[in-house]
Parts: structure tokens; C-alpha cells; sequence
């Protein structure tokens, strides 16, 4: 049923947190580059839409629901919503005529790959997390690809279809400006940076840990601390060295390229961007009682690898994480070293490769 006509086709698909549209938003230039027609189906409302309409694309929403493992009244009227937005998914589907859908995962992604496997349309998923989730596995049976970030989630895949891409990140990332930084920041060039991220909601515990360690901490370094919406302590707004951000979005390349280490949690997108740039980190991975564990599943294989410190959230105080942080500045070279011989690197051109092997098997047939 593949398309006749000469413009290649794709969906792109997922939604829920911005770390599954980020990953499909960092493809959008070379897929345009290569001549295809984008098209997105996620949600009515989700924070896919509000993303993705920036970038001029014909947006599609569907009914969506969750799958949960634990008990919920929702857990009755959800299967129905997820029937619904896979008649809504195919219907779309028929009217688009794809070559191809990647899916970035999330609990919307599942009605659009059942409903493609329905039309013989070919999908490629990416798993971001070192398990997959449980949205992804209902998708992988009827996947061409399966796209990840680690070496050790190639195991709970199946072999055939399991390829280590690493996660596609945005290319204006790689185009920092260090001396706009340091304007915005009012900072001195000769003291290193320290930048600290706390996730898209920022993290209590890692917010706490760093203000209480700014008197050690500032008389070796400088600190870029995005803290999370509504959480700037105005009694440290004029600490010299010291500027908060609740959220940062266009400048974010520039004090990526100002900082020499980063202070993250370990969301798998975050964790791809700093390698990507090849940034010392220490991780902070949220702990299991407030995630599924992911975190620090990531955390661990980034520091098996050699790319990452990491703390226990359980563990965290400031004297431990000045402490930390200060060895991580003064080993940062063997990081960046390790970082460098990734296979995880170049995710982009991975990726885009392998849709256009699969669009282009698709054609043939």
C-alpha cells in the first residue's frame, strides 16, 4: 500500500512529557532535508501539542488513555478512550498514507503503532529508558526497529530488531555561546562553572543540597542553578556567583557551553544531552519511590561506562555533593575522554538512516 507518489511520508509519534517529543523534534531538520512530509499525531491536549506547533506541521489528536499497573476507577473507562484513539490513529492513518511512523513512546504512541500494524505500515520505536516501558512494550511485536540509548537494554529486546542509537538531540544544543553566557550570568571568565539542572519540574532535594552548600561551593566556583518553576529563593537573589533560573529555554546552548560540569538528574533525554556535548556530570537520579526505578537504571550505566559520578538521592547532602563535585572538576578530562569513544554519539544520522532503509524496503515491495 506504500505511496506512489514521489514525497516520502512520515508520522511521528508520542507524547505525554517533553522527553517523548524532544527526541522527535531533534529529527524534524534532516527529515526535511531529506524531503519528507511530517505529520504528528498525540494527543487533543497533551504537552506534545504545545510543542510540536511551533514547528509548522500538521498536528493530529487522538484519544489517549494510561496503562496502569496499579489499581485506578480510571483503570475502567481508559481501555475505551485508548479503542477510541485507535480508530481515531487509523483513521488518520488512511487519510495520511505514511511510509513510516517512528514513535518516541509514551501512552499515546500505542493506538498509532496498533493501528499502523493494522495498515502494514512499517514503525520504528525508541526506547529511552534502560528497561522498556510498559507503552513501548505493547508496541515492540508489531515494530520494524527498536531504537535505545544503552548497551544493556539490547538484552530485553528482541535480537533482530534492537539497534543502539543513542537519543536524537536538538543540533542548536552544539551551538552554544560561552560569552553570552557569561553576560547573562554576570560571571568572571576566570572561575570555573558549575551548572545545575534539576528536570523540568526541578528537584526539591537537589535545590536544597546545592543552596546549602553555596558557602563551599562559590569560593572555587561559579553556579548556574535552574531551579524549577517557583522555586527561586529570593534571599540568594544578589549572592555573588550565584544566579537562579526557574526554566531556560532558548539559552540553554550557551550555558551549556559555559558550564565546565553539570549537576543533573538522570532522565534518559538529559543524560543524552550531556554526552552528546561531552559535559563532566555528577547525577542525582530521582529515586525509586517517586519514579519507576528508570533513573537509576540510567545513572548506573552511564557511570559503567565512565561517562558520569553519581549520588544517591538517599545519600545527598552538601558536604557530600561539594565534595563530589569538586573531584569531578579535577578528573573532568577522563569523563570527556570516555564520553568521546561513545557509540551512542551521531544518534541523529542513526536514526534517520534507518527510516530511510525502511521507507525505502517499503517502496520496493
Amino acid at each position: 500500500m506504500g505511496n506512489t507518489n514521489s514525497n516520502k511520508k512520515i508520522v511521528l509519534t508520542g507524547g505525554g512529557t517533553a522527553g517523548h517529543v524532544t527526541p522527535n523534534i531533534a529529527l524534524l531538520p534532516r527529515l526535511k532535508e531529506l524531503g519528507y512530509e511530517i505529520s504528528y499525531i498525540g494527543s487533543y491536549e497533551g504537552i506534545e501539542k504545545k510543542l510540536i506547533t511551533d514547528f509548522d506541521i500538521p498536528y493530529y489528536g487522538i484519544a489517549t488513555g494510561k496503562f496502569r499497573r496499579y489499581l485506578d476507577i480510571k483503570n475502567l473507562t481508559d481501555p475505551f478512550r485508548v479503542i477510541k484513539g485507535f480508530g481515531e490513529a487509523r483513521k488518520y492513518l488512511k487519510k495520511i498514507n505514511p511510509d513510516i511512523i517512528f514513535s518516541k513512546g509514551g501512552f499515546v504512541s500505542v493506538p498509532v503503532i496498533r493501528a499502523a500494524a493494522t495498515l502494514h505500515i512499517p514503525c520504528i520505536i525508541h526506547e529511552s529508558d534502560m528497561t522498556p516501558g510498559l507503552a513501548n512494550k505493547l508496541c515492540i511485536p508489531v515494530a520494524e526497529k527498536v531504537c535505545c540509548n544503552f548497551p544493556e537494554t539490547m538484552s530485553y529486546l528482541p535480537k533482530e530488531k534492537a539497534v543502539l542509537t543513542g537519543s536524537p538531540i536538538r543540533e542548536e544544543l552544539t551551538k552554544g555561546d560561552k560569552v553570552a553566557a557569561l553576560d547573562m550570568c554576570g560571571f568572571t571568565a576566570n572561575k570555573p562553572v558549575i551548572l545545575v539542572i534539576g528536570g523540568s519540574l526541578g528537584a526539591a532535594s537537589i535545590n536544597r543540597a546545592v543552596r546549602d552548600a553555596l558557602p563551599k561551593l562559590l569560593t572555587d566556583f561559579q553556579v548556574v542553578h535552574i531551579c524549577g518553576k517557583e522555586k527561586i529563593d529570593n534571599m540568594l537573589l544578589h549572592t555573588e556567583g550565584y544566579i537562579q533560573f526557574e526554566y531556560v529555554k532558548a539559552e540553554l546552548k550557551d550555558l551549556f557551553a559555559l558550564a565546565d560540569v553539570v549537576i543533573s538528574r538522570a532522565g534518559a533525554n538529559s543524560i543524552c544531552e550531556l554526552l552528546a556535548l561531552k559535559k563532566p556530570n555528577l547525577l542525582i537520579p530521582l529515586p525509586a519511590g517517586s519514579s519507576r526505578g528508570d533513573q537509576i537504571l540510567n545513572a548506573k550505566s552511564f557511570e559503567a561506562q565512565g561517562y558520569s559520578m553519581v549520588i544517591d538521592d538517599d545519600d545527598l547532602s552538601p558536604d557530600l555533593l561539594t565534595e563530589k563535585v569538586t573531584e569531578l572538576y579535577f578528573t573532568r578530562q577522563t569523563f570527556i575522554d570516555a564520553m568521546s569513544k561513545s557509540h551512542q554519539l551521531g544518534s541523529v544520522t542513526t536514526i534517520t538512516n534507518l527510516i530511510e532503509e525502511t521507507c525505502a524496503a517499503k517502496r520496493s515491495q
